[in-house]
């Protein structure tokens, strides 16, 4: 061969080698800070768990001591909640994942300094403390919804951290990802993660940040399993041997809990709205003190089940004979967010919903008289369909049910529970609740930025 192709043939070799390495190079200084923030978030959800934990135990502990310390503590935890919030971090209050999604939406060249306020370090110290004097005091919220927040804020500030030669990358895909990476370390549960980010967050196509995505949430869960072990949420509920018949309880209970979800929004919306017109502090501890008493009250002279995040009452009736709760419970379990969810301080409400679509499948198979696994399955749809009423996310909604129990004979069953209650919530109210408290973040922070 002439030495002149023999040489072209060198140099186009070379620069093919230059330009792969150089992509491979970018790739990965890409991935890196994905890595780091899932990492960093995998240790921050489990140190949460624990501290979360630890304060439902406590609340237990002294109330187990003195049963009439709940009229104690529940005003001081509500006050100490909402204040924590109202002086150090204003939008660390509530769940946190309509704080995401507006975070999401502010990811444009023209906003994106107000993320700022909704993802940091403060959101995540005082997010911590909130929710866990709530819990203390024995508010009915969750640490899933704050997780996300929390991650939220992680990854925001890795990507914040990264020097001026780093590769860019977008700001919407990384707490998008973040977000998913919270959820999936909270819940152990990767694909729930996964399609949160889709069904929930994403307003651009998957194919944009879909690895990134994948190994954030594989890195969060694995980095969670680590520290805690690995875990099932809820564990293995008896579901075997039911008929095909069991989708009509399941359907029932599905359209009840969507219309009671439906209502709880609504209602937590009109509180919210409400609570606008109180001035003063003054007024805000009143109503804080009074939410307070209810629930001490209906906990102390009716059942303590009102109390915390519900977890116990899905263990129970998923696991053990005692799986038929009294006709009240599922108004307890709405009672108890209403209050908790709208104090003002921080506390999510996956959990609660959770364990509020327990109660209602709980009840209505003792109505009817199930076997105990077709009530099992009748649990899990509640669940599902409860939560879809909240979130409008059918599909998040049943996959981590799915996950947080391993059962998947059951996908069918828990996808036709979400697709019920998602319909039948769409009749009650249009807008989710997530969806009217992102839309009232943006407009506070929009309104700010003019003033």
């Amino acid at each position: 061969m002439h030495p002149i192709f023999v040489y072209l043939r060198h140099s186009i070799k070379k620069s093919f080698d230059n330009l792969q390495n150089e992509k491979l190079k970018h790739n990965l200084l890409q991935a890196v800070p994905f890595w780091i923030g899932s990492l960093i978030t995998g240790v921050l959800a489990v140190m949460y768990a624990k501290l979360f934990t630890w304060g439902e135990k406590l609340m237990n502990f002294i109330i187990d001591w003195n049963a009439w310390m709940i009229f104690i503590i529940a005003p001081i935890g509500f006050v100490l909640s909402w204040w924590l919030v109202k002086e150090f971090a204003p939008y660390s209050k509530g769940s946190g994942i309509p704080q995401v999604m507006a975070a999401v939406e502010l990811a444009n060249p023209k906003e994106h300094t107000k993320i700022r306020h909704l993802l940091s370090l403060k959101i995540i110290l005082f997010k911590i403390l909130s929710s866990v004097a709530l819990v203390i005091g024995g508010g009915a919220v969750g640490r899933e919804g704050p997780t996300i927040q929390i991650a939220g804020s992680v990854f925001r500030k890795v990507n914040e951290y990264l020097p001026e030669w780093w590769p860019k990358i977008s700001k919407k895909n990384m707490i998008m990802t973040g977000a998913a990476a919270g959820l999936s370390a909270a819940f152990n549960t990767p694909l729930g993660g996964i399609v949160f980010a889709v069904e929930e967050l994403s307003k651009t196509h998957i194919n944009y940040f879909k690895t990134a995505l994948f190994t954030a949430v594989i890195i969060a869960g694995l980095t969670a399993q680590t520290l805690a072990g690995s875990y099932l949420y809820l564990g293995y509920p008896k579901t075997g041997d039911v008929s095909l018949m069991v989708m009509f309880p399941v359907i029932l209970v599905a359209g009840i809990s969507g219309i009671l979800a439906s209502q709880l929004s609504v209602l937590m919306l009109a509180i919210n709205s409400w609570k606008k017109r109180l001035k003063t502090d003054r007024s805000n501890i009143i109503f804080l003190v009074i939410s307070a008493l209810i629930i001490a009250s209906l906990a102390f002279f009716v059942n303590r089940e009102i109390l915390g995040s519900g977890k116990e009452i899905m263990e129970r009736t998923l696991f053990t004979d005692d799986k038929h709760e009294a006709w009240y419970m599922p108004i307890f379990r709405m009672i108890g967010p209403a209050l908790a969810f709208t104090s003002g301080g921080a506390g999510g409400i996956f959990a609660p919903a959770l364990s509020a679509g327990a109660s209602v499948g709980s009840v209505i198979s003792g109505w009817i008289h199930l076997t105990p696994n077709e009530t099992n399955v009748v649990i899990l749809g509640g669940m599902v369909a409860f939560l879809t009423g909240i979130t409008r996310a059918p599909f998040t909604s049943a996959i981590i049910v799915l996950e947080m129990t391993d059962r998947h004979s059951l996908i069918f069953h828990l996808m036709l529970a979400g697709m019920v209650s998602s319909l039948i919530s769409l009749m009650v109210s249009k807008r989710s609740l997530y969806d009217a408290l992102k839309i009232s973040y943006l407009e506070e922070l929009r309104v700010e930025r003019k003033s």
